[in-house]
């Protein structure tokens, strides 16, 4: 990976610039995008993966209505079955993602549920890393998506970009180019002027110097040239935007998009979701409920801002390292569980409907306590990559792994 710092005032040498070289970015607490562009063959969605990271509560968002032992176990924080959206008698959407509620009945915005890791654990750490790695309990150390945007052939300038304050995760470790940035209009070159030109004594720098050496930093000036390029065009969205670093983030990836810049797939990271007290009721001011408005509302302005037209080469799915616990706390929040929710955003999507293979919450049926997951995370996201994106192996991003047969999504 290719890492630049913003630095402010540094003087820049070339140790000094070989010890930036693993992309780490500046932006606002909790949010981080990564962005990757497409080589010009590739015909395939735009793949935007939102990590909700801190341990998502599928069972608020995607409240399983119909089954008894939920309220039992939830007999303070459970989402009533009177306050749900969209319900079908099985499960409901939690209030707060109202915004969506259009994109749900049009058909564009669906839901799995029970879906998890193979080998589950309640370390956060652990979990994120399982999580992004492609192959998790094996040898193998790249990302997946480091690992989709190599089968792709997305080398260009900006193959892999990361947007935020976080080191780039691991959903791009490995051999595929990457870059980081707080933003698109923030991505510049420490203390670059008129007087200072740090991109051509960049280049002059390293244009003998050995490959291994070079390479990083010729890289990173083609990526800073490309990005330069889009923010010649001033962005004006089709949509309001919340005014928070997810919104911010999301608004990034419209603008890419809408360039034209082939953007294959985004990663945007947003947090917050570790609710162990205070997870509170479905109304407004308690926490599960306000997070989720949140995220409603960026996720509804992302799709107004592309509109149906772009939407339909967009896929946008949710990932999360854990779930939470089936059983309540005492601090009326949940504690770390292992099955949970995704959802499904797109053009492509067949959705207005919650996808499960339910295993019921009765506690025969929970694992340790939580609730069992049926359907592997990496086979629903198989099932995209395969109908939306032209693997046609799911061997290049997924060792041993088989796409789900839910028929979440439309081939292409």
């Amino acid at each position: 990976m290719i890492t630049i710092f913003d630095c402010g005032e540094t003087t820049l040498s070339r140790r000094g610039l070989l010890g930036a070289a693993t992309l780490a970015g500046l932006a606002g607490a909790g949010v981080s995008t990564q962005l990757a562009y497409a080589a010009p063959g590739y015909t395939g969605d735009t793949l935007v993966v939102l990590s909700l990271h801190g341990g998502f509560d599928g069972l608020s968002a995607l409240a399983p209505i119909g089954d008894p032992d939920y309220y039992k176990a939830r007999p303070n924080i459970g989402v009533p079955k009177a306050q749900v959206i969209a319900g079908d008698g099985t499960f409901g959407l939690h209030p707060a993602l109202a915004p969506l509620l259009p994109l749900w009945k049009s058909g564009q915005l669906a839901g799995v549920h029970a879906v998890g890791q193979s080998n589950p654990t309640r370390s956060h750490f652990a979990a994120m890393e399982a999580m992004e790695n492609a192959a998790p309990g094996t040898s193998i150390r790249s990302g997946w998506l480091e690992r989709m945007l190599g089968a792709s052939g997305a080398t260009g300038a900006l193959a892999g970009v990361s947007v935020g304050h976080a080191m780039p995760n691991r959903l791009f470790a490995g051999p595929t180019p990457s870059v980081s940035m707080s933003s698109v209009d923030k991505f510049t070159l420490a203390g670059e002027s008129a007087k200072r030109p740090m991109a051509a004594a960049l280049r002059t720098m390293y244009a003998d110097a050995p490959v291994l050496q070079s390479a990083p930093a010729l890289a990173a000036d083609s990526a800073l040239t490309a990005t330069t390029a889009v923010r010649g065009t001033t962005y004006t969205p089709a949509a309001t935007y919340p005014a928070t670093e997810l919104g911010n983030a999301l608004k990034d990836v419209a603008r890419l998009i809408k360039a034209k810049v082939g953007l294959a797939t985004a990663a945007v990271d947003c947090g917050d979701w570790d609710m162990h007290e205070g997870l509170g009721t479905a109304v407004k001011g308690q926490r599960m409920h306000d997070n989720l408005t949140d995220l409603a509302q960026a996720l509804a302005a992302f799709a107004a801002d592309l509109g149906p037209e772009g939407m339909k080469s967009v896929t946008l799915l949710t990932i999360s390292e854990f779930g939470r616990r089936v059983q309540e706390n005492g601090s009326r929040g949940a504690d770390h569980g292992h099955g949970n929710a995704m959802l499904l955003l797109g053009g492509g999507v067949k959705g207005g409907k919650v996808y499960a293979k339910w295993p019921g919450l009765a506690p025969g049926k929970l694992v340790a306590g939580d609730l069992a997951a049926t359907t592997d995370y990496r086979s629903v996201i198989g099932e995209i990559l395969q109908k939306r994106c032209g693997f046609g192996s799911l061997s290049q991003v997924f060792p041993s792994v088989a796409p789900s047969t839910f028929g979440l999504v439309s081939a292409r």
